[in-house]
């Protein structure tokens, strides 16, 4: 019941930085936690960072640092702010929210390219 979709991604230099953008629409009070997960080929989707419904953050040890999750005003968007960028941050990034009553559902956007190049 939730809808996702990211926007931000794209090519950008080691060093330089991006702004991920995750609009949510649908069910969003429903909305428990969210996040931004990391994949490239052949590889699993990795936790990035996450930000709870009171604000509580997390970050991946290979993030921490250099991005940071964060919220607008009315809570419709969530951001990923990447900072000092490296080659290895490149791959699709994905939106993800946990809604809902137990049990809960994880809803996805449709990913976000980043290129990083060197």
């Amino acid at each position: 019941q939730v809808q996702l979709v990211e926007s931000g991604g794209g090519l950008v230099q080691a060093g330089g930085s991006l702004r991920l953008s995750c609009a949510a629409s649908g069910s969003i009070f429903s909305i428990n936690a969210m996040g931004w997960y990391h994949q490239v080929p052949g590889k699993q989707r990795e936790l990035v960072a996450t930000i709870t419904s009171g604000g509580t953050t997390n970050y991946a040890d290979s993030v921490k640092g250099r991005f940071s999750i964060s919220r607008d005003n009315a809570k419709n968007t969530m951001y990923l702010q990447m900072n000092n960028l490296k080659p290895e941050d490149t791959g699709a990034y994905y939106c993800n929210c946990n809604a809902g009553r137990w049990p809960t559902r994880n809803y996805w956007g449709q990913g976000t390219q980043v290129t990083v190049s060197s």
